[in-house]
C-alpha cells in the first residue's frame, strides 16, 4: 500500500500545537509512532481527512477548527452536583486545584470523563466537554508507515500488534 486510505493501518510521528500560542499540547517525540486504523473513529475526523492520500515519508501540516476536531464547547455539558454526591475518596477541592480529570458512569455503565469546572460552596460544577473542545489545533504529521489492515483488525475496529492492541 502506498497511500493513506480507508482501512489503512498508519504509523505517524506528530506534533500538535495551539496555533495562537505555538504551545505544544501533544507530541510523539521521544515515543514510538502513533499507529491507528484509518476510518474507524480512532482519530479526530479532521486529522484522518488531512492525511488521506499521503505517502510514506511525506509530512503534512494542517490546522483544524473545533468542528473538525473535538467539537464546540457545549454549555449543556456543564452540570451542577452537590458536593455530598461525591464519594469520600474524592478530594473535590484538590481535583479542582490540580485539574485532574474524574470519571462517572452513564446508564449503560460506560465511563464518562469530566473535569471540575468551578466550586461554589456546596455546588460543584462539573464539565463533560472534552478538554480540547472549542479549540483550534495545528498538526505537523510525518507518515512513517502504511499497510493494509488485517481482516481481524477490521472486524475488531482497531490495530493489533506493535503500536496497536494485543489480545
Amino acid at each position: 500500500m502506498s497511500l493513506v486510505e480507508q482501512d489503512s493501518v498508519v504509523s505517524v510521528n506528530y506534533t500538535g500545537t495551539f496555533p495562537d500560542s505555538g504551545q505544544v499540547f501533544d507530541s510523539s517525540e521521544g515515543r514510538d509512532p502513533l499507529t491507528f486504523l484509518v476510518g474507524h473513529g480512532q482519530m479526530i475526523p479532521g486529522f484522518e481527512q488531512e492525511i488521506l492520500g499521503a505517502s510514506v515519508g511525506e509530512t503534512r501540516e494542517f490546522t483544524l477548527t473545533p468542528d473538525q476536531a473535538y467539537g464546540e464547547r457545549q454549555e449543556a455539558a456543564i452540570q451542577d452536583v452537590q458536593r455530598s454526591e461525591f464519594p469520600d475518596t474524592v478530594d473535590v477541592d484538590q481535583a479542582f486545584a490540580d485539574g485532574v480529570p474524574l470519571a462517572a458512569y452513564d446508564e449503560q455503565g460506560q465511563p464518562m470523563q469530566f473535569n471540575i469546572y468551578a466550586i461554589e460552596g456546596d455546588i460543584v460544577k462539573i464539565d463533560f466537554n472534552h478538554p480540547m473542545a472549542g479549540k483550534t489545533l495545528h498538526f505537523s504529521v510525518d507518515i512513517v508507515s502504511i499497510r493494509d489492515a488485517q481482516p481481524e483488525e477490521l472486524e475488531h475496529r482497531h490495530v493489533h500488534g506493535p503500536g496497536g492492541h494485543d489480545h
